[in-house]
């Protein structure tokens, strides 16, 4: 941390009604968990041969991973456009991001029908180098070692190792550069899986370009995920908002969404594929509303006048968490159809058991992040924050 923006434990009491609830969801999600690796997917799940990734993967790990590129998205400001100032904001993005990543990793487990074989996975004689699944499970393993590496000068400070964190100090720029190079190949390869569906994916969707456009559009939910994260956890614990800091990042989140919009759309154009908007459809439904969300933060947040509004900025955020959810569950869900050309007839809807397993995952990632927060140095100084 910046010697401006010193960080510093929050304090308080760890019981609250937020890690109460947290806590429940989670022991639902463990017992429903115990059933499902015990009994199988269907003694849990609505998976069918038809639908055999439902909302564990979709949510758990191709959108948990997608809202946890905040880290990734700061620290591009901070150590490769040289953009020091927002130093303040990698340590807390990068908590958000280490539990969003190290979740989407186990959670693949969840979803593997022979899960004890998930070793398979690390060892060379199984592996199928043409695999776009197995890049995407060795990057994000990968990402998430060298995530905890990152986040370990925090411990490290809070133990009173400083001798071991200077030593860390002087290679963690390695790991810094793999921690910007990693989500760059796993993002745009988990947009890679929609490519090689081929037909089953509706046309709105199904593009050459759906890597890029999985990249841009992660890029920007990082900073979308850092703005509503910093308005929760100033809200919650009672601090300033650092606006100093939030109103450029949201000039930079905007650029990188304008440039996702004009790759989205022109693609459409290119391919000929926009008229299957305007088709009376679901598809083309949930198309719009995916489209509504991602333009919604310039017209919260376009003007400078805008970015200077906390509850602006808060909502920009939440529009585009909203829109990156839309544009992954649209292409593997809504916009997905296995019947074409095969077998018609396959339907999916998750489960309670399902929903509470996904919301559970959430839960955890909230309980880990007060814990963490309130005892460890993540947040810069609440004196630090009001003298800007």
């Amino acid at each position: 941390m910046s010697a401006h923006h010193p960080a510093a434990p929050v304090g308080g009491k760890l019981l609250n009604p937020a890690t109460l609830v947290s806590g429940l969801l989670v022991a639902a999600m463990l017992a429903i968990l115990f059933v499902r690796f015990v009994f199988g997917l269907g003694a849990v799940t609505h998976l069918n041969d038809g639908y055999p990734w439902g909302i564990w993967v979709v949510f758990d790990v191709v959108i948990g991973s997608a809202f946890a590129c905040g880290g990734f998205s700061v620290a591009m400001l901070v150590y490769i456009f040289n953009r020091g100032h927002y130093h303040p904001l990698v340590r807390p993005a990068l908590l958000a991001s280490l539990f969003g990543y190290t979740l989407a990793g186990v959670g693949v487990i969840f979803d593997l029908g022979r899960w004890w074989n998930f070793w398979h996975i690390f060892w060379p004689g199984h592996a199928n180098p043409n695999s776009v699944m197995l890049e995407v499970a060795l990057c994000i393993t990968a990402y998430i070692i060298v995530m905890w590496i990152e986040f370990s000068p925090v411990f490290l400070e809070k133990w009173g190792l400083k001798a071991e964190k200077k030593k860390l100090e002087k290679v963690l720029f390695f790991f810094i550069a793999l921690g910007t190079l990693l989500p760059m190949m796993h993002q745009s390869s988990l947009g890679t899986l929609l490519v090689v569906m081929g037909p089953q994916v509706n046309p709105l969707w199904q593009t050459p370009v759906v890597p890029l456009l999985y990249l841009l559009s992660a890029i920007a939910i990082g900073y979308g995920v850092v703005l509503f994260e910093t308005c929760v956890a100033a809200s919650a614990y009672r601090r300033q908002i650092e606006m100093h800091l939030l109103q450029p990042m949201a000039r930079v989140m905007l650029g990188v969404l304008a440039a996702f919009v004009v790759v989205r759309f022109g693609d459409l154009l290119v391919r000929g594929a926009l008229g299957h908007a305007f088709a009376f459809s679901l598809e083309a439904l949930f198309f719009w509303l995916e489209t509504i969300c991602f333009l919604l933060p310039f017209v919260l947040a376009g003007r400078a006048a805008d970015r200077r509004n906390p509850a602006r900025l808060f909502l920009a955020g939440v529009a585009l968490m909203l829109a990156g959810v839309l544009l992954r569950v649209n292409g593997f869900l809504i916009g997905y159809d296995t019947g074409v050309g095969v077998d018609p007839g396959w339907h999916y809807f998750p489960s309670i058991a399902e929903m509470l397993v996904t919301m559970g995952m959430f839960a955890i990632e909230v309980l880990g992040y007060i814990v963490i927060t309130r005892r460890f140095p993540v947040l810069p100084r609440a004196e630090a924050s009001a003298a800007h």
